[in-house]
């Protein structure tokens, strides 16, 4: 192994750093680009999992570190997996349906050792309440730009706080990555010791 740091980030997400980072666990960062599209009768935790397994070994190299964590959140409102919204009229429609009601936001992540070839993975599930939206907090929300990067078009942590009454389960889950789990698992697996 090279003078690399050993754990790598397949993710280009400055929040999933941050909360690495407020865990006392310095990351590099190599983002993956492979392909998100769900399965045919995939459920949203499978989906979630196999993206954030495929995003993990599809950087994994011992040359540039030793453990590689990936992670793959997605909103699930109904029966309907949201992703990014493309356009400011898909954010707007995403928005629309989260207004005032109960959804699901997911996080599969993944862990893994290239040097044991070991791997921990599960899917973390959170329920966010939204409030009813006003169509001027819609408005201006896509107008600050926020909702274009994000799975369901809003961020916890940012502008869209006040439009949650509450959730049920992990916020780190909510911001991108279950912190708590993937922790354990990077004990789990020897890479704080």
């Amino acid at each position: 192994m090279t003078d690399s740091p050993k754990i790598v980030l397949a993710s280009a997400s400055p929040r999933r750093v941050e909360l690495l980072r407020s865990a006392g666990i310095s990351v590099s960062v190599r983002p993956s680009n492979i392909e998100e599209s769900p399965f045919p009768d995939e459920t949203p935790e499978a989906h979630a999992v196999r993206l954030a397994r495929d995003k993990a070994r599809d950087v994994a190299s011992p040359d540039t570190g030793r453990f590689f964590i990936g992670a793959d959140t997605i909103v699930v409102c109904g029966d309907e997996i949201m992703g990014k919204p493309r356009y400011a009229a898909d954010a707007e429609r995403m928005l629309r349906r989260l207004s005032g009601a109960v959804h699901r936001v997911i996080t599969g992540y993944a862990v893994i050792d290239v040097a044991s070839s070991r791997e921990i993975t599960e899917a973390v599930s959170t329920m966010v309440f939204f409030k009813e939206l006003r169509d001027e907090e819609i408005r201006s929300y896509i107008a600050s730009g926020c909702p274009f990067d994000k799975a369901g078009a809003y961020a916890i942590q940012g502008d869209a706080a006040h439009m949650i009454r509450k959730i049920e389960g992990s916020y780190t889950n909510v911001v991108g990555l279950p912190l708590c789990e993937v922790v354990e698992a990077l004990h789990t697996l020897g890479a704080l010791d």
